[in-house]
């Protein structure tokens, strides 16, 4: 027989990027993080801006402190204000439960006071103009003005399961309009070293377009060598 777990587990240290690890991705494109990861690493799609990002600006990038709750639950949520460092995103998972909100707009003016430089959801919002008067950066799945329950059993400062990825605390967020971003901790620098030749391959591409570049070579070349047939 399956024990009852304690109402809230809550892990207060692990190992957090270094200033100089976050300072690599600030400003940079999340599509530029995603090909240095081989095209992939974002959250499901679903997982957007608040708003599309139409009335509140959507960026960030900072640690993960991962909540971990039960569908149509907030107790994790709340205990991760508890351990939250200046600068963490909290990574809210609620299994992708529909039809109740994640949280609102008083618990992300907390966690504004606290600190932290955006939320992230699987779940839905409430509040929508109060989240906006927050200026916290919020990623969620839509919105829903039902109330969530804080009976746990919750986890906080581990990992879970969000997106479609699996997300442990400490890992590097780095979230804009275009969606979320995991870059596993143990991976940052490698990351980050591939992000800059990534970047310097999109400057020099930018540059040719403008100068009014409009055919791939790789198609030529295909065509050229009998792999692409041209029918008319």
């Amino acid at each position: 027989m399956i024990e009852e777990p304690p109402r809230l587990t809550i892990r207060r240290t692990f190992p957090r990027p270094t200033a100089a690890q976050m300072a690599a991705f600030r400003d940079v494109p999340t599509g530029f993080v995603c090909d240095a990861m081989q095209g992939v690493g974002a959250l499901a799609s679903k997982i957007q801006p608040l708003g599309g990002g139409r009335d509140l600006d959507c960026r960030a990038v900072g640690p993960a402190l991962v909540a971990e709750n039960g569908p149509a639950e907030i107790l994790a949520t709340m205990g991760a204000l508890h351990v939250l460092e200046l600068g963490d995103i909290v990574v809210a998972a609620v299994h992708g439960h529909r039809n109740c909100s994640a949280s609102g707009d008083q618990f992300c003016g907390m966690l504004k006071n606290k600190g932290a430089a955006g939320f992230v959801t699987d779940g839905e919002m409430r509040d929508y103009d109060g989240v906006v008067e927050t200026g916290l950066p919020v990623w969620c799945t839509g919105l829903s003005p039902n109330s969530p329950y804080s009976n746990g059993p919750g986890r906080v400062g581990f990992g879970a399961d969000i997106g479609g990825r699996r997300v442990e605390s400490g890992d590097l967020i780095v979230a804009d309009r275009n969606g979320v971003v995991v870059v596993p901790y143990g991976q940052i620098d490698a990351v980050a070293e591939k992000v800059r030749h990534v970047a310097s391959l999109e400057a020099a591409l930018e540059e040719k377009v403008r100068d009014g570049f409009c055919q791939m070579q790789a198609i030529e070349d295909m065509i050229a060598d009998g792999s692409a047939v041209v029918v008319d």
